[in-house]
């Protein structure tokens, strides 16, 4: 009989017992519902079994890998509801696209979606639910698995499994409905009680509790903006012919890696000359706002915007709002003792609009300069007299917030929103996070410029997550314009730059499951070589080489 230790107590349990069992016994000690466990310092899914002795502890849905495995298992029962309600022959119907807000948003291939569709997909989603369904899972020779994908129509995972080195691959099954997602999975249907599907343009909106609140069902207010720049990037791909990291690899092994990416910059550029043009237009704009989260590429994109103004005629001035940090012994600090320097209080925000008012008035201006060696703002001479043509562009976290420029008219200001919003799928079932691809970019920069390992990154991570949340993401469909800074390829490049990162993090380390995750993610990516890439690339800024001092 096996002997398992939970916080720090020993007890006995048949051979056989499932970690599902063991999870109801204590399910009343946490806050959260359980997802998974950890035994002998591997996660493992609730309907594994006990088979030896080990210590064991719990995750949950307020944890991130909890989290994740809950959205995963109701993308899960959306495919099969779907599937059900237009009938098996479509097997790769539903693509699941990207988030907006707490909800994932899908598309259905070949059938209109009307709302007396997504009435009858509501009522299958809630019958696979209260049927308790199990959901199980068996490891089959990669052969094998891509055999059972070819029968079921799958063709996107067809290619995305024939890159795979791994010589046997997990398929999960749902009542006779077969599939395979990157990551784990919750024991069965009945984990998912909390949910809503609604008809969301031309496709489905699987809206699911938040992480902070994963007991409670809250709608997202509307993020028009948001959507649009994303379908604008999911068009670019499917006009390249790259829906999916399959397809992404078709295109590097058949040697057309370096025409795809030069297209993808062009669309790029397009994009931001489009950008300049409405700041052009506007002729009271003085103060160009670009704000986004943690490794969006914004320094990047304000010399690229920088120059198509300069193309109108115009004359930018870099701005970077890290100039305006209080001092250090004056940065507010976060519970644990640490600087906060995300908060809006992090910033002399009385300073900057008494600076902005004067060069908004005609007068010179001396723009301080932050010392982060020192914590200090220093003077440097870098004084700016604002002319016809001149124009401020300022980047920083708090640009879309109406706090940092309140004493700014609001038609001196155009805002832009930029962020890494990757809308490239492993295949029509596994989207990208962007969230992932954002990690990846920082762990990169932070161990090329900072000389930060890949666990510090990491471990930091949830912070600046947090920071995020409070005080970037709430301004977002402010924004004049947005942009995605997200390349199509640029994950086959980080790929060569990451892994020798996150290799060394050892199992003995609490960062060690998710530098674990990112580098079988990275598995499934054929490597491309940076030096195809072209010097202004936003790329550039995380890898290095950039034209722009970055």
């Amino acid at each position: 009989m096996p002997k398992i230790t939970i916080n720090s107590v020993e007890k006995d349990y048949d051979k056989g017992t499932t970690f599902e069992e063991i999870a109801r016994d204590y399910q009343q000690q946490y806050d959260h519902r359980i997802a998974a466990v950890i035994f002998n310092g591997k996660i493992r899914e609730l309907m594994k079994t006990v088979k030896k002795d080990g210590t064991l502890s719990f995750v949950t849905y307020a944890d991130s890998i909890g989290f994740k495995t809950m959205r995963r298992t109701a993308s899960m029962i959306l495919i099969k509801a779907t599937h059900d309600v237009i009938g098996l022959k479509r097997q790769s119907a539903v693509k699941v696209e990207f988030t907006i807000g707490t909800g994932l948003y899908c598309t259905v291939k070949g059938v209109p979606v009307t709302d007396e569709l997504v009435d009858k997909i509501t009522r299958r989603f809630s019958e696979l639910v209260d049927e308790k369904l199990p959901i199980s899972k068996k490891v089959y020779p990669l052969d094998e698995a891509i055999e059972i994908f070819k029968k079921q129509g799958m063709y996107d995972k067809v290619d995305l499994l024939k890159y795979r080195r791994s010589s046997e691959i997990n398929i999960y099954r749902l009542d006779g409905f077969c599939d395979y997602f990157y990551g784990y999975m919750l024991p069965n249907t009945s984990y998912i009680d909390k949910f809503k599907i609604d008809k969301y343009h031309d496709g489905i909106l699987l809206t699911l509790p938040a992480r902070t609140s994963p007991e409670n069902l809250v709608m997202s207010e509307p993020r028009e903006k948001l959507f649009n720049t994303m379908m604008l990037s999911s068009d670019w791909g499917s006009m390249m012919g790259i829906d999916n990291v399959g397809d992404l690899n078709n295109v590097i092994c058949d040697g057309r890696i370096n025409e795809m990416i030069l297209v993808q910059e062009a669309l790029q550029e397009r994009r931001i000359g489009e950008i300049a043009m409405e700041i052009f237009k506007r002729l009271d704009v003085k103060f160009v706002m670009i704000a986004g989260p943690s490794s969006s590429g914004k320094t990047s994109f304000a010399n690229r915007l920088s120059i198509q103004l300069r193309t109108l005629g115009m004359n930018p001035h870099l701005i970077s709002l890290d100039n305006y940090f209080v001092d250090r012994e004056k940065t507010p600090l976060n519970e644990d003792g640490s600087y906060n320097f995300e908060c809006l209080e992090a910033l002399d925000v009385e300073r900057f609009n008494e600076d902005m008012t004067r060069l908004l008035k005609g007068e010179r201006v001396e723009i301080p300069e932050f010392n982060f060696i020192s914590g200090k703002r220093e003077m440097n001479g870098d004084f700016i007299q604002l002319g016809k043509n001149d124009v401020l562009v300022i980047e920083g976290i708090h640009g879309l917030n109406e706090k940092m420029s309140y004493a700014l008219p609001a038609k001196s200001k155009y805002k832009i929103y930029i962020s890494a919003l990757t809308t490239l799928n492993l295949d029509n079932h596994n989207r990208i996070a962007t969230t992932d691809g954002r990690l990846l970019r920082r762990i990169v920069r932070d161990a090329r410029t900072r000389g930060a390992s890949a666990r510090k990154t990491i471990s930091m991570w949830g912070s600046v997550r947090a920071g995020e949340e409070a005080n970037i993401f709430p301004f977002q469909e402010e924004a004049d314009a947005m942009f995605n800074s997200a390349q199509i390829y640029e994950l086959a490049v980080i790929k060569t730059y990451a892994e020798p990162l996150l290799f060394p993090i050892s199992k003995d380390e609490p960062e060690y499951y998710e530098a674990k995750r990112l580098l079988k993610f990275l598995d499934y990516f054929v490597s491309v070589d940076s030096s195809m890439l072209p010097k202004n690339s936003i790329v550039r800024e995380f890898v290095g080489g950039s034209c722009f001092k970055v």
